[in-house]
Parts: structure tokens; sequence; C-alpha cells
């Protein structure tokens, strides 16, 4: 673990030095974890085993418990709870090695040393015993457990610096506002290749891994709405950055098959092999820009990411949420709360 003050720099260089490395980066506790993954000879010493600790089973009273604690910061915008909250949570997975152990029982320290199979895997959840939902998978829809909107990009390595020094602007505007991605161990920050595949990825980047609090009630907003929609228009639309297929709201899917250099040849190679549109659906037409748009707009649109707000009522103006430009890239329209005070 280090500062995170020169992270613009080292993300850069970090990512040539080791084939398999990641970051995990505490913006508002201004820390990034650097993890180093080498290649060793196979027959090196090592029974390794990875079994992260939020990918296992819990006791689903844990976690109602949790939940409920995250919807009362939410409510009461409790921004130094979600921080206290997440310096525990990042503690404690530091403290245990993630989940790592040596010999598949015991961690007893690094370098952890194994087989891929067993060091690249994350975690035991959908493997636990079936038992009533005693215990359960953190997300499992059958339970009150974890809810969360995911948003994650690829940001090219020419113009990442900039990227996250802009974060770092916001975060130094609003030093509590990245507490609740803490909460779901931060920003994972993994490296990519650049790709020959057509609507792979045109340069060598690095891919950001967001995870945050999303309520129940999709017109209720959350707390620095503005501070996460800026970041995510930031990355999308500043930076170019291509959105995970996947992990996403539709808004930055609007107009992306424009950034693929090679989207004509894919869409041909498409129609041949896929005339009848077996593969397709409506939300695959809309993506490649085929038929209609992704955006949906109607009031309340911005707070489930469905649209960018350009008029109050596409946030929560009874809450006290204005659409509003950014703090650092006033392109941006976010929801911003501009009545009572932020913070408790």
């Amino acid at each position: 673990m280090k500062d995170d003050l020169d992270l613009a720099d080292e993300a850069v260089r970090f990512g040539r030095q080791h084939e398999f490395a990641d970051i995990n980066w505490y913006p508002s506790q201004r820390k990034a974890i650097y993890r180093i993954d080498d290649r060793v000879s196979s027959n090196t010493s090592g029974n390794g085993l990875y079994d992260y600790t939020p990918f296992r089973s819990t006791l689903t009273a844990t976690l109602a418990i949790i939940r409920t604690t995250e919807e009362n910061q939410e409510s009461t915008n409790d921004a130094n709870g979600k921080c206290i909250g997440a310096m525990l949570v990042t503690s404690t997975l530091r403290n245990s090695a993630f989940g790592l152990t040596n010999n598949g029982i015991l961690f007893t320290g690094y370098p952890v040393i194994g087989f891929q199979n067993r060091l690249q895997s994350s975690g035991t959840c959908l493997d636990s015993p079936q038992d009533k939902l005693i215990t359960a998978c953190s997300w499992d829809s059958r339970i009150k457990g974890e809810f969360f909107h995911q948003t994650t990009f690829t940001i090219g390595l020419s113009v990442v610096k900039n990227f996250i020094e802009d974060v770092q602007k916001l975060v130094a505007l609003e030093p509590k506002s990245l507490c609740g991605l803490e909460l779901y161990n931060g920003i994972l920050m993994r490296y990519v290749k650049a790709s020959s595949a057509y609507l792979g990825k045109q340069e060598d980047s690095i891919d950001f891994d967001i995870s945050y609090y999303r309520s129940k009630d999709p017109m209720t907003p959350r707390l620095y709405e503005d501070i996460l929609e800026e970041i995510e228009q930031m990355a999308v639309f500043k930076y170019g950055g291509l959105p995970h297929w996947g992990k996403n709201r539709n808004l930055v899917f609007d107009g992306v098959i424009k950034k693929y250099k090679n989207a004509g040849k894919f869409i041909k190679i498409k129609e041949k092999y896929d005339s009848l549109g077996l593969f397709s659906s409506e939300w695959t037409d809309q993506v490649l820009g085929l038929k209609g748009g992704v955006n949906i707009v109607k009031d309340g649109c911005a707070l489930e990411g469905l649209c960018i707000c350009s008029q109050d009522s596409h946030c929560a103006p009874s809450k006290g949420y204005l659409c509003r430009p950014g703090k650092i890239y006033p392109d941006a329209r976010v929801c911003t709360r501009t009545s009572s005070k932020r913070l408790i």
C-alpha cells in the first residue's frame, strides 16, 4: 500500500513491469494497493489458494445489517459513517490478505505461490452448501443484501494520467465523496492490451471497475450523486473511455459504436453470419447504432443512468437534486444536491 500522490504516473509505469499487475485505489483515503502477479516455473514449490473474502458465502443476517446500515447512511447523508465503514472494510481485507492462503488453509506471508486455477479464481460462494439461506452470496436477490450500480470503463494509457488527476481534483474538492466506493473495496484498476478484434481495445489501457450503492427506489438519489456522475461522464466523453459491455448504465452506450475504428467491419461480419438476427436483440441493435438509441428520457432518468440530465426534472428536484454542470468537467451534466447541508 502506498499514498496515491504519484498514482497518475505510477499507473502507467507499473503495468509495463508485471504481466498480471493490478491496483486497488482508495481515492478518499488517498491510498492505493499495488498487486504484483507474475509467472514462475511450474516446478516451483507452493499450493496457494485465492478465496476472495467478499465472494464467500455470508450469514444472511450479517448481510441484512450491512445493507440496512448503508441505507441509513444514505437517507441521513452520513458521509462520515461511510468513511469510517470504508476504513474498516479495507483494513480488514488487507489484514486478511484478501482471502489468499499459502496452502489453502493459512496465510503465512507473501509471496503466495500456486497454480493458475487456484490463484486466478475468485471465491467459493456459488459452491457453498444449500442451507435454506442461512448463508448466501451477498448479491443474492432472494435476501436483503447488496444492491449496487457498476460503472466500468477502459481508459487508454495515453490519457490515463490526466483522468486519474481529474478524479483526484474532485476528491480534493469533496474529500469524503468516494468513501462509498471504498465500502466495495475501492476502484479496481486492471491492465489490458490493445486488440486486433473489431470491437477490441483500441490501445493499451487500464480498466476502471467501480461499484457503488443503488437504492431499491429508482427515484431516490444517492449521496454524492454528482461526483459519481461526473467521473462517469468524464471517463467516457472527455477521455474517450470504452464501456464494459455488461457493467454499465445506459448513458455510456450513447454513440459508443463510433469509438471503434473497425465497427463497420464488425457490422458486415454480423450481417453475414447472423442475417436472421438470431443473436441480436433490441438492446444490441441500439448499442450498435442500428436501430434507435439507448437513452430513456423521463422524470428521474438521470438517477438510474438512463439519460444525462438536461433539466431538473431528470434528477430529483423535490429532494433538492437539480441538474448542474460538473465541478471540474463543465461539459458534464449531473444531479447536484443544492438544498440543505450535504454532510452530517
